[in-house]
């Protein structure tokens, strides 16, 4: 298991933090964060104090901590209490102090976000826009990221119709159209455009947006059409569909010279670059 340490500036404190490669979740050591969000000279036992509390009152939360090695002020890695960043909201909402209260009232304001879009569907929608917009891409990338979406939705439906379960079944469904098309696995493909926890279709070009909505929108229709009873037939269908976009990928390729699977990202020039993305993916 490959693991890379970072730190987290938090109120001009350090919050050590460990990148899993393996679960792909950043790990918090929580006496750093109880430090920093109860001004506490003994965070340790606050902490002590906390999980007590926790289990008393019924709370799993405190049993489901893990211990990760990190570095202490004298240089030497010892065993840490850590927590994931679901995790570390639960625990926040435990923590009474003024310095809590922001993320409090933004998990909140989070929760009635959704509940009201489960009512109106269409504010989903309306939301997804603003964000995207205020991050800077492009309405015809939008638009595009949308409508993917869209398809990935009536995948996931046909799967539930078939009784598969989201998940595992899911996630290897969804590699094997990945490793397809695009000749990697949804990891590798992060990996491969430097992410970490960011969605990967949130870092695709419109090329590969396009293409993954191809094998996708594939893999639904042979599957409305042959009708799979048991999961490897279903695995041979996310196969069928993939290799759909993966044969217009390589007539692209072969049609313009460039490659179109990008290590571009976000970051790195997907946003930055709107009217001229397509061209800078492939050099």
């Amino acid at each position: 298991m490959t693991k890379k340490e970072a730190i987290k500036i938090f109120e001009e404190k350090k919050v050590r933090t460990l990148w899993d490669d393996e679960t792909e979740e950043w790990y918090f050591s929580i006496v750093d964060v109880i430090e920093i969000l109860t001004d506490s000279d003994r965070p340790r036992k606050y902490w002590g104090d906390l999980k007590r509390k926790l289990k008393a009152e019924g709370s799993q939360l405190s049993e489901e901590i893990g211990q990760l090695k990190l570095p202490a002020s004298d240089g030497k890695l010892y065993k840490t209490d850590v927590a994931t960043t679901q995790q570390l909201f639960r625990l926040i909402q435990s923590i009474p102090s003024p310095k809590a209260e922001p993320f409090k009232l933004w998990i909140a304001q989070v929760a009635k976000e959704r509940l009201d879009e489960m009512q109106d569907p269409e504010l989903t929608i309306d939301r997804a826009m603003m964000e995207y917009k205020a991050l800077g891409y492009s309405d015809n990338w939008i638009n595009q990221r949308l409508k993917s979406i869209e398809i990935r939705k009536d995948l996931t439906d046909e799967w539930k119709r078939h009784g598969l379960q989201e998940g595992v079944q899911f996630a290897t469904l969804t590699d094997i159209i990945y490793q397809t098309w695009a000749g990697k696995t949804s990891k590798e493909y992060k990996k491969f455009k430097g992410l970490k926890k960011e969605n990967l279709r949130d870092n695709m070009t419109n090329t590969e947006l396009v293409l993954n909505m191809l094998a996708e929108l594939s893999t639904k229709q042979i599957s409305e059409t042959s009708d799979p009873e048991t999961f490897n037939e279903h695995i041979d269908v996310a196969r069928r569909g993939g290799n759909i976009a993966r044969e217009a990928r390589l007539k692209l390729e072969e049609e313009t010279g460039k490659k179109v699977v990008s290590p571009l990202n976000a970051k790195t020039g997907l946003r930055l670059n709107k009217g001229n993305t397509e061209n800078n993916n492939n050099e």
